[in-house]
């Protein structure tokens, strides 16, 4: 049965039958106070117009299970939750949000009691959130996370809680308007326990920002953030992901990603943001366009823990003081980048692990504990700062290499080769250059195979 909604009054008691109903909203509706939808009850938009349901105090609709919100716009501060989760039911059902605008968080957050769920999620666009102040964060690495604008996350620890989720065309924020916190987090408890079973994240465009201080080293976002106890199938980000702020991760991995398509530009501007950051397992990493950091501190692309098989970028960019383009400190597969790495700064604190760290502006870095099977470069591999070395592998293996331009420092005292002791490269066919340092430096490192290494 669908019952049409013009008031308050009318949505009130619709709420109050006792079996489910169809609840089709024809107004534009302000509640003084949020609503729970009973289980099985669904709630959507009868006109695009005017189909507006919006909450003047506190959060907006909380949902119980096997609920639908569809074709609606939901307009609370943006401080609040304007979805949630009301309920700790064994078994959630399937939990539908589908053609929504959202002004405030979406929030399903997943607590001790319940097993199981299923969540599809399309066409969900969070305008407006501001998800700092709530207190379910991950922690690992020296940080904590904040939460997203748009925020799945199984809270209960328990490993036979499993949540099912398909997620498709989530958009949040808006250019140089963008959310507050992360931009779209999915996390599960922790590594042993309380998954998110993710099939397939699509994303549009994300634009976030923490609002961090600078100098604060215990606190980070993402604009897309896939955290630990998620397994998912698919990651495509369809539109630019922009993340401003101090520690603003653009896209960073805790989890487990088979394939991870970015299909637009990935852009950070704050302090010690990085375009992709993994921690997790990565099959397949997919950049079709260039990823640029402006910010001090702020890297291209960072392998800290877990791996990523295959790696295949359009380009690195970076612009601040100590901005690495590329830095593995873990093992990974094949890298291929189709148009060069150029870093243009020089040294600054960057963010490591939870610590504020003085790097140089390296183009490609190998750390110890590093491990590449092949770098595939077209075109440069390019520093121009004071003291930053181009292509740098200290304690590190890179295994094949194939440059088809050069290996180019320009700065003061930088360095275009720089081999530290316990680090091994392959050096084939390779063309370095240093207008002001060293084409060279080899600190007892190994060079593996060097034929046809030249120098300049």
């Amino acid at each position: 049965m669908v019952l049409k909604i013009f008031s308050l009054i009318d949505l009130m008691q619709a709420l109050e039958q006792k079996e489910p109903q169809i609840i089709e909203i024809h107004a534009s509706i302000v509640s003084p106070h949020p609503i729970v939808l009973p289980e099985g009850f669904s709630l959507r938009g009868g006109n695009k117009e005017l189909s507006i349901l919006s909450f003047s105090n506190g959060d907006g609709i909380g949902i119980k299970a096997n609920n639908t919100i569809a074709d609606l716009t939901i307009l609370t501060r943006p401080d609040c939750r304007a979805i949630y989760f009301q309920t700790g039911l064994p078994d959630m059902g399937t939990i539908t949000l589908r053609n929504l605008i959202v002004a405030g968080q979406v929030s399903l957050i997943v607590r001790t009691g319940t097993q199981q769920a299923r969540i599809d999620a399309d066409q969900v666009d969070v305008i407006a959130a501001d998800a700092r102040k709530y207190s379910e964060q991950p922690q690992k690495y020296g940080v904590n996370v904040y939460q997203g604008a748009f925020t799945l996350y199984n809270f209960n620890g328990d490993p036979a809680s499993k949540i099912h989720a398909t997620l498709t065309n989530i958009t949040a924020g808006r250019k140089n308007a963008p959310v507050y916190g992360s931009g779209i987090f999915i996390s599960g408890f922790g590594d042993n326990g309380g998954y998110v079973l993710l099939e397939k994240l699509s994303t549009g465009a994300v634009y976030s920002h923490g609002l961090l201080p600078y100098g604060t080293a215990d606190m980070i976002t993402g604009g897309v953030f896939i955290n630990y106890g998620v397994k998912a199938n698919r990651v495509d980000n369809n539109g630019e992901i922009v993340t401003y702020g101090v520690n603003d991760m653009v896209l960073d991995n805790w989890g487990e990603v088979t394939n991870w398509s970015a299909n637009e530009e990935v852009t950070s501007y704050g302090p010690s943001g990085i375009g992709f950051v993994n921690f997790g397992v990565v099959q397949n990493f997919v950049a079709k366009m260039p990823i640029v950091t402006h910010g001090l501190g702020a890297r291209g692309f960072n392998q800290y823990d877990g791996t990523v098989q295959y790696i295949k970028l359009k380009s690195i960019r970076t612009f601040g003081d100590g901005s690495i383009g590329i830095q593995i400190s873990k093992p990974v597969g094949h890298v291929e980048v189709e148009d060069g790495i150029t870093t243009q700064g020089s040294i600054g604190d960057s963010l490591v692990k939870g610590v504020l760290t003085k790097l140089s502006a390296v183009a490609f870095s190998i750390r110890p504990g590093g491990e590449v099977q092949s770098l595939t470069v077209n075109g440069d591999i390019r520093t121009s700062g004071d003291g930053s070395d181009a292509f740098v592998v200290e304690g590190g293996v890179l295994k094949a290499i194939s440059v088809t331009g050069e290996i180019r420092s320009t700065g003061k005292a930088a360095n275009a080769v720089v081999i530290r002791a316990g680090g091994t490269t392959a050096l084939t066919n390779v063309r370095a250059v240093s207008t002001l340092g060293k084409a060279l430096v080899n600190e007892d490192g190994v060079i593996s195979d060097q034929e046809g290494f030249q120098l300049e």
